[in-house]
């Protein structure tokens, strides 16, 4: 059995996530120990709440040292919701702005569309080389959320340091003119994300976490 240790720092649909994923084949411990978080086959950061508040919570348990760690060497890690957030350049809620994990670029800012929050079930728009959406490419996901990252600069940076540009998957917020693209998933070699819970998204969310395990 694969182990995934789920960061455990205080913002997050923790005991959800780890019911998932222990129902998908893995050894999953909930902690914010760093030797285990760097040490598993695989780490989840799930995140819940304000991109700034999120960042502290991660600071206080070096979370930002250890995604680091785990990325430079090629380990597998999974955001979740917020915890997709704070992997981009920065986020700017209610018009402060705080520095995030800066895996990549970009800016995680208040949707465009006149229905905030986000909240529901949505279809996604996975690209063709997914192994992320292997199955479920054409499923709804659970979505809650006021934000999100708007634009992906496509391509590699120096802040990723990787050879190949990342697999973008995208949904929309609102509908016809009041409608908003935002970015639902990012495949990008060992980093993996989502902005909805696959956690909380049935069968769909259970095949994607089950794909994501069996590339640990």
């Amino acid at each position: 059995m694969p182990t995934v240790t789920v960061l455990d720092y205080g913002f997050g649909n923790v005991r959800s996530a780890v019911r998932a994923l222990e129902h998908v084949g893995a050894d999953v411990t909930l902690t914010a120990d760093r030797a285990a978080a760097e040490n598993a086959d695989g780490l989840v950061v799930p995140g819940v709440g304000a991109f700034a508040a999120c960042m502290e919570g991660l600071r206080a348990v070096h979370g930002d040292q250890i995604v680091g760690r785990r990325l430079a060497g090629g380990r597998a890690v999974l955001g979740i919701c917020v915890g997709m957030q704070v992997m981009f350049e920065r986020g700017v809620e209610h018009g402060e702005e705080a520095v995030g994990l800066d895996q990549w670029p970009g800016t995680v800012e208040l949707l465009r569309t006149s229905i905030v929050p986000n909240m529901g079930w949505a279809t996604v728009a996975p690209p063709p080389e997914t192994r992320l959406f292997a199955g479920v490419e054409d499923e709804r996901f659970y979505f809650v959320h006021s934000y999100g990252a708007r634009e992906f600069p496509l391509g590699t940076s120096e802040d990723t340091g990787r050879l190949s540009p990342p697999l973008l998957t995208w949904s929309e917020a609102g509908e016809g003119d009041d409608a908003d693209r935002f970015v639902a998933a990012v495949e990008n070699g060992p980093l993996c994300a989502t902005q909805f819970h696959p956690e909380k998204s049935g069968e769909a969310g259970l095949q994607l976490l089950r794909n994501w395990v069996a590339t640990l």
